[in-house]
C-alpha cells in the first residue's frame, strides 16, 4: 500500500513538473473578441468656464462638473505578427453634464475604433501567461447631445485614441482584459442651437475610459504544406 502511495505521488509531481514546463500558445495568428464595461471620466472645465461667462449667466453659483457615466466596448483583433495586431473597437459611452439655470445636458459618444497595438506574451502570472500591450486608435464617431425641453444635437467628428492595457490569459480560450484609453474628441451640445448661448464652447466627447472585460481567443490556424495523394 505504501509502495502504491509513493508511486501515486511521484507521478503526481511528475504530471505537475510537465505542466509547469510547457509554454504558453503563442500569440501569432491568433483572434480575439473582448467585451468591456467600465466607466468614463472627462474634464469640461472649458465648457464650463465658457457658460458661466454668458451674460444669462452672470451670478449663478458654478455647478461641479460631472462624476463621469458608464463605458461599453466590443474588441475585434487579430494578431497578424507575436508582436503586432490589428483591430476594431466598437465603443459607446455618455454622461451628463448639471449646469445651474439650464437643463440637465446627456451627452453620448458612440462609433468604431480602428487601430493597432504593440504587444508581447510574458509568461508569468496565469497558466497562459500575460499579454501587455500599447496601442493607438482613430475612427468615425458621433457626439450625441441631448436636453429636456431644449432639443438634441449630433456631431460626426473623428476621435483619436491611446490604449494601454494587459490581458491574463487563464486558458487557451479565454482570458480578462484591463485596458485604458485616452480619448481625444469634441462635440457641439444642444444648447449650441440656440441664439442666447452663443459663444458657448464645445464639450469633452473623450476623457479617460477605464473598463475590464472577458476575451475569448480563437485558436490560430497555420498555414498547412500542400499534400500530393499517393
Amino acid at each position: 500500500m505504501r509502495r502504491l502511495t509513493l508511486l501515486a505521488l511521484l507521478l503526481a509531481a511528475g504530471s505537475a513538473s510537465a505542466q509547469d514546463d510547457e509554454e504558453p500558445l503563442p500569440l501569432n495568428g491568433v483572434g480575439r473578441i473582448s467585451v468591456q464595461a467600465g466607466w468614463r471620466l472627462s474634464s469640461n472645465g472649458t465648457f464650463y468656464d465658457s457658460y458661466y461667462a454668458l451674460p444669462s449667466s452672470q451670478g449663478f453659483q458654478r455647478a461641479p462638473e460631472s462624476p463621469g457615466g458608464p463605458f461599453l466596448a466590443g474588441s475585434f483583433a487579430y494578431s497578424v505578427t507575436e508582436f503586432f495586431e490589428l483591430g476594431i473597437d466598437l465603443f459607446a459611452t455618455g454622461e451628463q453634464l448639471r449646469l445651474t439655470g439650464a437643463p440637465t445636458i446627456t451627452n453620448v459618444t458612440y462609433g468604431a475604433l480602428v487601430g493597432v497595438r504593440l504587444q508581447t506574451l510574458l509568461d508569468i502570472l496565469t497558466p497562459e501567461g500575460v499579454v501587455p500591450f500599447v496601442g493607438v486608435q482613430t475612427g468615425p464617431t458621433l457626439a450625441y447631445s441631448v436636453a429636456e425641453g431644449v432639443g438634441s444635437r449630433e456631431l460626426f467628428t473623428q476621435a483619436w485614441a491611446g490604449t494601454v492595457g494587459a490581458t491574463f490569459r487563464f486558458s487557451p480560450q479565454w482570458g480578462l482584459t484591463a485596458e485604458y484609453r485616452l480619448a481625444f474628441a469634441r462635440g457641439q451640445s444642444v444648447f449650441n442651437n440656440k441664439p442666447e448661448f452663443k459663444g458657448l464652447a464645445s464639450y469633452n466627447a473623450g476623457g479617460n475610459w477605464f473598463a475590464l472585460g472577458v476575451t475569448y481567443f480563437f485558436a490560430s490556424d497555420p498555414i498547412r504544406p500542400f499534400s500530393s495523394s499517393p
